[in-house]
């Protein structure tokens, strides 16, 4: 059978936010498999606030896109042809497969040191997009974030931004696991009720129509002991003024700043790391690679037990609106996780 693959390529490097000039949507045939390969239809593309840095030249915890290059991401499919025993037609899996409809593997899939590797995962457990979410590298970002940079204690006040997104409603709930206060921060009201509601958030704060500064005053009597930064910003510098003796900041990400033509805005209250004897600290999700499979493993069995909630996921329609979908991150219109069904 013939099957012809939607791509899109990074034509040039943005500046500010991407516009429909730095991408490149082309349409090729894909060719005969070899022996060894197998092919793969993607189901969802998993968009995520790091695409944007990928865009940029410069030295980062990965290589940028190259210019050319199709767009790197997350994806969830199902194999439809194999010359590769380890996979089977009709087989789910997950891998770095880029931002198009089709892709070939080859006898790499099977190795975990490859760009090409797959994971195989059942469908019958939890919906595909799901290991896009909880179970991929969003759930697994707060699970490692949270546990091993956090360390939350019993009683501590952990409080997260981003709250209602992929990561954020993960790293929140495994807080209220390990017996802490929750605060969370958003910028709706429904995502505000959706954390207190249904996740169990103990409060709150609204950045769009509260001040956050007297908002975490309110909602953190006590101080913050952990705080889990999805935004940077301002933000980051109302809970400096805030945190707590060896309070623990993890750095997941900075939304806030992604987009900047100016240089990115650093905390002006950094010196109250000294005076509380607090540690800043950064999380990327792939250091923790070897550990992958247990941490899987521990959230599954915590969401069979009813203990942690699948985000919602919002799915996006068409690779040619790859761009529009992906800009939702940063104007707030997304809610949990963000997919694209090319």
């Amino acid at each position: 059978m013939t099957y012809t693959n939607k791509r899109v390529k990074l034509a040039s490097r943005p500046v500010g936010l991407p516009q429909t000039a730095n991408l490149d949507l082309d349409e090729v045939e894909v060719p005969a498999l070899t022996d060894g390969q197998a092919l793969i239809k993607i189901s969802f593309i998993s968009l995520d606030p790091a695409m944007r840095g990928w865009m940029n030249a410069g030295r980062s915890y990965i290589k940028p896109i190259e210019v050319g290059e199709v767009f790197r991401a997350g994806t969830a499919g199902q194999v439809v042809e194999s010359k590769n025993p380890a996979f089977a037609v009709g087989d789910y899996v997950t891998g770095n497969l880029g931002v198009q409809q089709y892709a070939v593997v080859g006898p790499g899939a099977t190795d975990p040191r490859s760009p090409e590797y797959l994971v195989k995962v059942d469908t019958s457990l939890a919906p595909l997009e799901a290991y896009l979410a909880t179970l991929g590298m969003p759930g697994l970002t707060a699970y490692f974030g949270l546990l091993d940079t956090g360390q939350p204690q019993p009683g501590d006040t952990v409080v997260v931004s981003g709250a209602a997104g992929a990561v954020g409603s993960v790293v929140g709930q495994i807080a209220k696991l390990k017996g802490c206060r929750v605060v969370g921060i958003v910028g709706d009201q429904a995502k505000a009720d959706y954390c207190l509601n249904v996740l169990g958030f103990d409060a709150c704060v609204n950045y769009k129509t509260e001040n956050v500064r007297s908002g975490l005053r309110a909602a953190c009597p006590q101080g913050i002991d952990v705080y889990f930064d999805n935004v940077g910003g301002e933000i980051l510098d109302f809970v400096l003024e805030q945190i707590r003796f060896k309070a623990r900041i993890v750095i997941c990400g900075a939304i806030s700043q992604y987009n900047n033509t100016t240089p990115v805005k650093g905390p002006s209250n950094y010196l109250s790391l000294l005076v509380n004897r607090a540690r800043m600290e950064g999380i990327v999700v792939f250091d923790n690679a070897a550990n992958y499979a247990a941490a899987a493993r521990e959230m599954a069995g915590w969401l069979r037990e009813g203990k942690l909630h699948m985000p919602k996921v919002q799915v996006e329609h068409g690779i040619e609106n790859f761009l529009p979908a992906l800009l939702k991150l940063f104007s707030g219109e997304n809610f949990g996780k963000l997919v694209l069904a090319p």
